[in-house]
């Protein structure tokens, strides 16, 4: 919370130390003025009135639950001492000790946070079989411990569970003592002699939290400033580590700097320059808040030496040995978001400093879904809530290289915009959740006629990553599905939300038919030409001239013959587009977790979305051009029909009423090129057709 130290004045405390603080030199010293002051005191009040505070039966509980894991470890430990054949007195002196990180440890907790905890350990007890193993089978049999989760191969290992309703994150640390004092320095650089990488990672969260504190001129102030971005960070959409944004850490080291930079600065200050600084901070250049030693031989984060480093995109370093690169998970495209929501996040402070917007404003929910125009939809399914925890777990783990698939395979030009926020369709009958990817097109790229993104590869070799999971069970499930924004399922809007489902083609829309014989690709005309050409044989009656086949005449413009050719080759249903000048799109996909069948569709409106989820720097005159276009051809409605009919297979143009609303794509039919399940009857079928959700 913020002091009533150092906000009585305007002038800079005659006390203040002047230390350097961080690897060069404060951009101001300056004090806070009268206005700053109340502005910081504002902000203070409106953090405590969005419940950001926890009271103090809370604390209290907390404090108890460590308490009793401290208990349970200490004695799991002494089990394991006696089992191998140590002395009595070995097994008196056996210890292990629960130490804190992250939000908890800075101060910076609220309401239901979990707690960042580390176990360290002796040396003969390990990670592999006695964390995950011994220890995990005595928590799983005692009543206060629900939703206990092992992620072994976390990039550092961890246990999730709630203990009494208290989410904990445990991480274990073998060090090289045989007895583990009460009393350990965690700082001490002699904990990191004679450990592996996975330790150093599980011991580098407490030293780090310990560091930035020692770091900062003003702890008070830290916590305040922090506090509020994080809450900002998560009402913005870009909180979360795991899908490439930021996490905890990285948020704390980021206000820690700009601490540093303007050390007698108030919260409303520091909020205000954090903006200011990091929408010009020019990136790759990292963030650091002291200089970066070398010592026991570990890696460090180092340009000049090592490769892997310099692909980085928003280095942020930490502070304690061996400094490492905290962000390594940001792509592109997520740093593109955040640059976004920086900007955002600018122009609202600058307003509150002229007295033109309150608090409220900064904090406005981002508006995801009516963003794009296009979105991927990454449905979870498993058999029941343990499973699909542990399912939702691994699949969001790896949701990030779902993006980076995507920006490699299409050279960045389709950016892609992950939400972290998961939602449930609670009509399912197994236990679901959903992901959700935003979909655009580089803006400044020109896009020749008729080029499209195709996806497809990118999708399977996703679905080959996610299918190595050693702990599957029957009933775990992903889709993969390209959705519209008037597609998107009920569940992810507010109950009080509003919009129109409109699921009929419209005017970008044209299908690709294959011919069996050939194996070529046949493009119809366009849907405004075709409704033209439908007027103009109202009076003829000729079923022949229902739909008019041409050879595309931009086929060997927009792509290689070799990528027609492999897109053909996986016997999809396509679409593509060439009614505006600029056209783009990509292939969309469904996937499961045992095949895939996955069609292209080209759009031409992809990449010049609304940016309704922004207030700031919309692009509203050309996105509105295109919306009016789109709209007016909305009535028009097309099918296609498969050639042969002897095989019964049928495309159908949409879904009963019912199901289109909720599904909003291609249902079944009587024939499949791929052996999965239904997702419409949620039935495994012998011939099931999946076409990309979008195309009507």
């Amino acid at each position: 919370m913020v002091s009533s130290e150092g906000l009585c004045g305007s002038s800079p405390p005659a006390a203040a130390p002047m230390t350097q603080y961080g690897v060069t030199k404060p951009i101001s010293m300056a004090g806070p003025t009268e206005a700053d002051i109340l502005r910081s005191r504002d902000l203070e009040k409106f953090l405590v009135e969005a419940g950001l505070y926890e009271i103090n039966e809370e604390s209290s509980s907390r404090e108890e639950v460590l308490g009793r894991i401290q208990e349970i470890v200490t004695n799991w430990v002494k089990q394991l001492t006696h089992l191998r054949g140590y002395t009595d007195q070995m097994v008196e002196d056996a210890n292990a000790v629960i130490f804190t990180f992250g939000s908890y440890r800075l101060g910076v907790h609220g309401p239901g946070s979990d707690i960042d905890t580390l176990c360290v350990g002796p040396s003969y007890v390990n990670r592999e079989e006695d964390f995950f193993f011994v220890l995990h089978n005595i928590l799983a049999e005692r009543e206060e411990v629900t939703e206990l989760q092992p992620v072994p191969d976390a990039h550092v290992p961890v246990m999730k569970f709630k203990f009494n309703g208290i989410p904990i994150d445990l991480l274990y640390a073998s060090i090289s003592h045989l007895v583990v004092p009460h009393d350990l320095d965690i700082s001490d650089m002699s904990v990191l002699y004679n450990v592996d990488e996975p330790t150093v990672r599980s011991l580098n969260g407490c030293r780090v939290a310990d560091q930035i504190l020692k770091l900062v001129p003003n702890v008070e102030h830290f916590r305040t400033t922090l506090r509020c971005l994080k809450f900002w960070a998560k009402r913005r959409g870009v909180y979360s580590n795991v899908t490439g944004f930021l996490g905890g850490v990285n948020w704390a080291l980021l206000v820690a700097r700009i601490c540093q930079l303007y050390p007698n600065a108030v919260p409303s200050m520091l909020v205000s320059r954090f903006f200011r600084v990091y929408t010009q901070w020019r990136w790759p250049n990292p963030v650091m808040l002291c200089a970066i030693e070398d010592g026991l031989g570990f890696s460090v984060w180092d340009p000049r030496k090592n490769h892997r480093d310099r692909t980085h995109h928003m280095p942020i370093i930490t502070p304690s040995y061996p400094c490492m690169n905290s962000s390594y998970n940001v792509s592109t495209s997520t740093l593109r978001v955040m640059m976004e929501q920086f900007q955002y996040g600018n122009s609202i402070c600058e307003k509150i400093e002229l007295n033109r917007a309150k608090w409220s404003a900064l904090f406005e929910p981002y508006l995801f879904f009516q963003s794009y125009t296009n979105y991927l939809q990454v449905d979870i399914l498993a058999a029941d809530a343990d499973d699909l925890r542990s399912w939702k777990g691994w699949v969001e783990s790896r949701l990030r290289q779902l993006t980076l698939l995507i920006e490699r395979d299409t050279y960045g030009k389709l950016q892609c915009h992950p939400y972290p926020q998961e939602y449930v369709d609670a009509s399912k009958p197994s236990a679901h959740c959903a992901f959700f990817m935003g979909l655009q097109r580089k803006q400044g790229e020109i896009i020749h006629e008729g080029h499209q993104f195709d996806i497809r590869g990118s999708v399977d070799e996703f679905r080959h990553s996610i299918n190595m999971y050693m702990f599957w069970k029957p009933g775990m499930e992903i889709y993969v599905s390209h959705v519209r924004r008037k597609q998107l399922p009920a569940y992810v809007h507010p109950d009080d939300y509003k919009c129109s489902r409109n699921l009929r083609l419209t005017s970008h829309q044209q299908f690709y038919k294959l011919s069996r014989n050939n194996g070529v690709a046949y493009q119809t005309e366009s849907a405004e030409k075709c409704l033209k050409r439908k007027k103009d044989l109202d009076g003829e009656n000729s079923e022949q001239h229902r739909l008019v086949k041409q050879r595309s005449p931009d086929r060997d413009q927009s792509g290689s013959p070799e990528i027609i050719s492999h897109k053909l080759s996986s016997n999809s249903t396509g679409c593509s587009t060439s009614g505006l000048d600029e056209t783009n799109g990509f292939a969309g996909a469904n996937a499961s977790s045992n095949s895939s069948g996955i069609s292209s569709c080209s759009h031409e409106d992809i990449g010049n979305e609304s940016t309704a989820g922004s207030s700031e720097g919309s692009n509203g005159g050309y996105d509105n051009l295109l919306s009016s276009r789109s709209d007016s051809y909305d009535d028009l409605k097309s099918s296609v029909e498969d050639e042969h009919a002897d095989k019964n297979r049928v495309l159908q143009d949409g879904l009963p009423k019912e199901l289109r609303a909720k599904y909003g794509g291609w249902c079944c039919s009587k024939v499949h090129e791929w052996s999965c399940r239904c997702r419409v009857c949620e039935e495994s079928l012998d011939k099931v057709e999946f076409g990309i959700n979008g195309l009507t």
